[in-house]
């Protein structure tokens, strides 16, 4: 039932991620895959084994636990600027001018815009896979506004200028190193290793949380990706993958309605694919009702009642369980010590279980991040070392584009009319006379030939011979 999605909540300092670590090793020795944003780095310990100390001693002989040994597991470290993990990267093309909007922040009429971009570049065959090939085509959809505008409507020199200005602030901040390629092969986050554990892929996101939008669309991204490309298979005996998306309310605080919809699609989707999610916040009203209610694997830990709002999000938490007769959720929930949550799971006709008090066993990795040392000896060992490092520049829109530019610059300008150099050039002369001007009018009026030289000899006779 782990594809049926999950919440881990609680206060700030009450054990959630200690439980995420947990759960992560667990579903790591029962051959599951696992990806999971580290946010604050201390889930790089996954990669070491635990020197438990006296308080994890005295909780595994409290819990009765006989089989508990400090082991490490098999980890991939991932970093979207490259330097604490191998580099994530995908293409604008990609990420597609929904999440990208989001990301830079327009308003509808630049979202339009950018959209009606992305359709002139697959109509125009060009590539888009990197900011500059984005940055040339929104240049040349610019200069080419007029002969666009009857197939692609009105695009806005304004809008168009107010895109290129967001995207040099994205790459201000550093975001230009995740778009590119090699692009992440989704293959790489569904591995086993080679006694069948599954590969926990650890996301550092300790240099996204200044940038939560490029950390909520990135994550974003590669939920799409997942349910975009991988198959239909119904309910397994196990998931292909459980992703954790921790600090979830970043993903919800600023998305735009249409952004609301896919990821409720996504979520609610995504299960039949074999992948769970589970959403890691402080508290369950920071996930909409709709997204909220696909979540059936619950683990809530502490909360706090200090002011009237507190209160009632506690009380709201306490109705998200199917109620224990013997347990009052709404005060055991402000009354839970550190390692202690409220657990309902489904059950193996997929309901939910009476809610119950619960001590999370502590985890057999480290508690606490790598060394530096000890993350660059792992990255040396890893399977996927060198794949991803070098980037790849190949012909895209951006080139295309400076083609098509240099090309009419150089061609040759169309060839004047040509002129007869003996030609005299044409000058003013006087007006006609009267006489002149009506000798003219019945020359033209008069049509046989008889006629012409009658006039021509009345007309020679008055004017002394001119002609």
């Amino acid at each position: 039932m782990a594809n049926r999605h999950g919440l881990i909540a609680g206060a700030t300092g009450t054990g959630k991620t200690v439980t995420l670590q947990t759960l992560a090793e667990g579903f790591s020795r029962a051959g599951v895959p696992v990806f999971l944003a580290d946010v604050k780095g201390d889930l790089s310990g996954l990669a070491q084994a635990a020197q438990p100390g006296e308080r994890i001693l005295a909780r595994v002989a409290e819990l009765g636990i006989t089989d508990y040994a400090p082991r490490a597991n098999p980890v991939v470290f991932w970093d979207l600027y490259g330097k604490a993990g191998h580099p994530v990267r995908a293409t604008v093309s990609d990420l597609g001018p929904l999440l990208l909007a989001s990301l830079l922040e327009l308003n509808d009429t630049q979202t339009g815009v950018l959209y009606a971009a992305f359709k002139v570049a697959d109509d125009q065959g060009l590539l888009l896979l990197d900011l500059k090939d984005l940055r040339s085509l929104l240049a040349w959809v610019a200069d080419n506004s007029a002969t666009l505008r009857g197939q692609y409507g009105n695009l806005s020199g304004a809008s168009v200028a107010a895109i290129q200005r967001q995207l040099l602030v994205l790459e201000a901040d550093g975001a230009a190193l995740f778009f590119g390629e090699p692009a992440l092969d989704l293959a790489d986050l569904t591995r086993t290793d080679f006694s069948g554990q599954g590969v926990i892929s650890v996301l550092d996101a300790t240099a996204l949380m200044p940038r939560p939008r490029l950390y909520a669309t990135f994550l974003l991204w590669l939920l799409a990706e997942l349910f975009e490309r991988l198959p239909e298979v119904g309910d397994l005996d196990r998931p292909r993958l459980v992703f954790f998306f921790d600090e979830a309310h970043l993903l919800f605080d600023t998305a735009p309605k249409a952004l609301l919809e896919k990821i409720e699609q996504v979520v609610r989707l995504i299960r039949s694919k074999g992948v769970g999610i589970y959403f890691v916040s402080q508290n369950p009203q920071d996930i909409p009702d709709p997204v909220l209610g696909q979540l059936g694997n619950r683990v809530q830990h502490a909360l706090r009642a200090f002011t009237p709002r507190d209160r009632a999000a506690v009380r709201a938490a306490a109705q998200n369980f199917r109620a224990n007769p013997g347990l009052d959720v709404e005060s055991t929930l402000t009354e839970l010590a550190i390692g202690e949550a409220l657990v309902s799971v489904l059950d193996a006709r997929g309901m939910p279980t009476p809610v119950e008090r619960t001590l999370i066993r502590p985890p057999q990795s480290r508690l606490g991040p790598l060394t530096p040392a000890e993350r660059t000896e792992h990255m040396a060992r890893s399977p996927l070392a060198g794949r991803y490092d070098t980037p790849v520049d190949r012909e895209s829109a951006h080139e295309l584009l400076a083609a098509r530019t240099s090309a009419a610059v150089v061609a040759p300008a169309a060839a004047p009319e040509p002129r007869s150099e003996t030609a005299a050039p044409r000058r003013g002369r006087e007006p006609d006379t009267l006489l002149e001007t009506t000798a003219k009018s019945a020359l033209r009026a008069i049509g046989s030939q008889l006629g012409r030289q009658l006039v021509r000899g009345v007309l020679g006779s008055l004017l002394g011979g001119r002609r």
